[in-house]
């Protein structure tokens, strides 16, 4: 909102001898023509608007074309979305029902921003603290000196929980929830990568373990906190934790109109359910791009959180880090994209991308039913354009 404001001051000094002129020329003769004050906002960089929606078409299309994107984007700069469109499959099995832009997508760790944004909203109602221990939360829990700041920054230093649950979950075809696997942490006792707050290594037992805090310090079940305090307060109406709670087996595949899918040299793969799509938090959120873009415009205006609270989620959780990358809470940061917040998850055949530019007021978002055929590279390319740059010309409002 910062880049914005800065350019409408700048747009509004550009015009204001003109608009006084306009307004206090004094008397017009019948032939002059009326300033169209209104028009003014409308009309800036309209040409920079077409120059920016066709290297969007440009870009996605080929994608499309010679990469296998097989998804829904959203492209918005300047507070207008410029391209919104679905390429490809909801079956890609049988090439059959093409992809709608309001359809759902598993995220995959896309999810962690927003059990990130769950934490800081009970922080900011004073009901914890990040610098508390775990386990003033979840007592059980056998490892000392890991705080919740170390969970949001992946600085605990804790081990995988899939590599325990593949050792040691006796039967694949019965969900993990998070309270089983926090139970296989107590049981098991599995040792530690490092001692808490040693280095930074992303890790999704980290933000498993914040899910499971927000359910102790709410009283609610995690699936039910974030529909009643995130997602319905942003609008987010097509938003969902997807929830495995009591079933005592695993139906074969997700009850989901987008199915996800492995591309193996046999063709595409319809991905079962997993036993580990019953723990919460690092993953499993499913959203359409229209959402997560109110999300992003909830942000940026400080809707949800003061901003006090929620730029701590973009700085560093790691300054000592040399290796280029970074992690506020939720947020990936690197020193190759400053001004960038973003995320990219993969998980059973889904892969989704969500990069924030702050600086030029750029957000894109990609979510596609592939574990590949969206490459990373291309989309960094067309984001970090910066040959043509839009004025503020419109405010989305959200629909």
């Amino acid at each position: 909102m910062k880049f914005i404001f800065n350019r409408i001051i700048t747009i509004v000094f550009l015009f204001l001898p003109l608009l006084w002129v306009s307004c206090h020329g004094g008397r017009h003769d019948k032939g002059d023509a009326e300033l169209p004050i209104d028009s003014l906002f409308l009309d800036l960089g309209k040409k920079a608007v077409e120059q920016r929606k066709l290297a969007a078409e440009r870009c996605f299309s080929s994608m499309s074309k010679n990469q296998g994107l097989n998804g829904v984007v959203l492209y918005a700069e300047g507070g207008q979305i410029l391209l919104e469109k679905a390429y490809g499959w909801r079956h890609l099995d049988r090439q059959r029902d093409s992809l709608r832009t309001d359809d759902q997508f598993q995220l995959g760790s896309v999810s962690k921003m927003f059990t990130a944004e769950a934490i800081m909203l009970l922080h900011s109602r004073g009901k914890l603290d990040y610098d508390d221990d775990v386990r003033k939360y979840i007592p059980e829990f056998p490892y000392q000196g890991i705080t919740l700041r170390h969970l949001l920054n992946h600085r605990s230093g804790l081990s995988r929980y899939e590599s325990l649950a593949d050792e040691q979950w006796p039967n694949r075809s019965i969900p993990l929830s998070n309270d089983e696997m926090i139970k296989l942490y107590v049981k098991y006792h599995p040792e530690p990568y490092s001692a808490p707050d040693l280095t930074f290594h992303y890790n999704n037992i980290n933000y498993a373990l914040l899910a499971s805090v927000v359910e102790r310090v709410s009283g609610k079940h995690f699936e039910d906190f974030m529909k009643e305090e995130v997602f319905g307060p942003l609008g987010m109406t097509h938003s969902y934790i997807y929830s495995l709670r009591g079933a005592n087996r695993l139906d074969t595949y997700i009850d989901t109109e987008v199915q996800g899918y492995d591309l193996l040299k046999k063709g595409a793969h319809r991905v079962e359910d997993d036993y580990l799509n019953g723990v919460m938090g690092d993953k499993i959120m499913y959203s359409t791009v229209e959402d997560l873009f109110r999300f992003h415009v909830a942000l940026e205006e400080g809707r949800f959180l003061p901003d006090s609270i929620q730029r701590e989620a973009y700085e560093p959780g790691s300054p000592d880090w040399k290796q280029g990358e970074n992690y506020g809470f939720g947020w990936r940061l690197h020193q190759d994209h400053p001004g960038t917040v973003f995320h990219f998850g993969w998980w059973k055949g889904y892969r989704s991308f969500f990069i924030r530019d702050l600086q030029h007021g750029r957000t894109l978002i990609v979510l596609t039913n592939t574990n590949n055929g969206a490459i990373g590279e291309t989309m960094w390319e067309f984001i970090n354009d910066t040959t043509v740059l839009l004025p503020p010309a419109s405010v989305y409002v959200a629909r």
